[in-house]
């Protein structure tokens, strides 16, 4: 078997690639961090690690919220990763052993595979070590308990991934396990089931993810973004940005963590109630099994035009209140808790079908269109297309802000600097806080974008992010980045 530059493996079949393992080289890109944490692990362990994995976060430059509805997206793998070092555990047969190498913030963590699970989280968040075990428990379900082994495990863990800012630092720590767990038990490492099983497991610590970060972490490859469709089945292609852009990433460093709070879920769960409700609306006859709009939009033969105007003909309410949709369906309350809230989307009063509905609809059709002009661009450079890119990026920040309303007072003041700035951007990730990610005409530009974000929102921090992120001239938490290869295994 031989690697490609992403570590990518022959190809085996139709569409399958597997992640190979690579040499870890002295000239590689990582080979000092590696080296870094496996130090780290010998400290610990008192051994060498087997094998090295990096994940890396993502930033997705168009298509946010609608992946869970089954629409495309179109992100890009960043630098910034997750890092392990793998051994096993000969004293301590079936024990995970978990250490990471930030020990004043994250606690050392063991337990026992022959017993495992994974609890929803208490309020607050679930800690570090449960991303890792849903990852650990994602390959174990694949497997089933007949096939898999509870193999001990040795893992030490290096992250500089921003937490809860919208890059991703979740997914990526859970593909990681995925990926190193998938390693251990001798499974043929075929980049897209694995992206598929890390987008299946993180449901275990209540996050209803729609795929778009695992398969970025895997299908990701230097130099290129990535069009992910998730219907019919996963595929990945990769795009073009256009000659000399460079984005830039700049954290409001308000966070919010998905699986800590229920804002998530509950976009989640409007969007469900919208697709059971516009499909009635189109009698069909298995209404309440639909929930994905792109499966109302195949099943009716509509497009995006034609599907928008429905929304706005048939979901005339800005709220819905629990009656209403009780009333519509002839259900009672008890059953609309049962059957359509999740666990923790119970105390839902109110719905915003028609909003939610209007900015995925209106959102996937800028990702398709955002495509076609890159690939057009790609052929022979036009201005006109180039600010029709930008257009798209700012119409997706005012439809998130607007209709899903997943902005944050500082992600806004980002925003309006960088219109002072005549800088396209928008809020990436999640929302509700996070990071933005702006289109720069040139490097040059991003550096002096830059500047002006470190002048006139990060120089103005309270005293105590003054005093953690100044001394480093805040290049963690502002930088220009570029696309770079997905999941990787290195071998010392």
């Amino acid at each position: 078997m031989t690697a490609n530059g992403n570590g990518t493996g022959d190809i085996l079949g139709p569409g399958i690639e597997i992640v190979a393992q690579q040499k870890l080289q002295p000239d590689a890109k990582m080979y000092g961090r590696m080296q870094r944490l496996g130090a780290f692990f010998k400290e610990q362990f008192g051994a060498e690690p087997d094998f090295f994995v990096r994940v890396p976060g993502r930033v997705n430059i168009i298509g946010e919220h609608v992946d869970y509805c089954g629409y495309s997206v179109l992100p890009m793998a960043v630098t910034q990763s997750i890092v392990l070092a793998v051994g096993s555990n000969p004293t301590e047969l079936h024990q995970l052993q978990l250490r990471n190498l930030d020990q004043a913030n994250f606690q050392n963590f063991q337990c026992d595979l022959k017993s495992l699970s994974v609890e929803l989280p208490l309020p607050g968040g679930p800690a570090w070590y449960k991303y890792f075990m849903c990852g650990v428990r994602g390959i174990e379900e694949h497997l089933g308990r007949k096939k898999f082994s509870p193999i001990g495990m040795r893992i030490a863990v290096d992250g500089n991934v921003p937490l809860a800012a919208g890059l991703s630092s979740s997914s990526a720590m859970v593909s990681s396990a995925v990926l190193a767990t998938a390693h251990v038990q001798g499974m043929k490492l075929d980049r897209k089931e694995l992206a598929s099983i890390s987008a299946k497991c993180e449901q275990y610590i209540g996050t209803h993810s729609g795929g778009m970060d695992q398969a970025i972490a895997y299908l990701g490859r230097e130099g290129c973004a990535h069009h992910i469709e998730f219907h019919p089945q996963l595929n990945g292609t990769p795009v073009i940005l256009p000659a000399g852009k460079c984005f830039v990433v700049a954290n409001s460093l308000a966070q919010k963590n998905k699986a800590a709070s229920s804002d998530y879920n509950e976009r989640v769960v409007e969007c469900r109630l919208a697709t059971r409700w516009l499909a009635r609306h189109k009698n069909l006859s298995n209404w309440q099994e639909i929930i994905r709009f792109i499966d109302l939009e195949e099943a009716c033969g509509m497009n995006n035009e034609t599907f928008e105007s429905f929304i706005k003909e048939k979901l005339t309410k800005w709220v819905y209140t629990r009656a209403d949709i009780c009333q519509e369906w002839g259900i009672k309350e008890q059953e609309l808790e049962a059957k359509y809230l999740t666990a923790n989307t119970q105390h839902m009063q109110q719905f915003k079908l028609r909003q939610r509905a209007l900015h995925v609809i209106q959102e996937s059709g800028r990702v398709v269109k955002f495509r076609k002009i890159c690939e057009q661009l790609a052929l022979h450079a036009s201005e006109e297309d180039i600010k029709q890119l930008g257009l798209l990026m700012r119409q997706s920040h005012e439809s998130l802000r607007e209709l899903y309303e997943c902005s944050h007072p500082d992600v806004e003041r980002l925003i309006a600097i960088s219109e002072k700035q005549n800088v396209s951007a928008r809020v990436t990730g999640a929302g509700w806080g996070g990071c933005i990610v702006a289109m720069c005409d040139s490097q040059e530009d991003a550096a002096k974008y830059i500047n002006a974000l470190k002048r006139d929102y990060y120089a103005q921090l309270p005293p105590h992010l003054l005093e953690r992120h100044q001394p480093n001239d805040f290049n963690e938490v502002v930088f220009a980045t570029f696309p770079g290869n997905g999941a990787e295994l290195f071998v010392p």
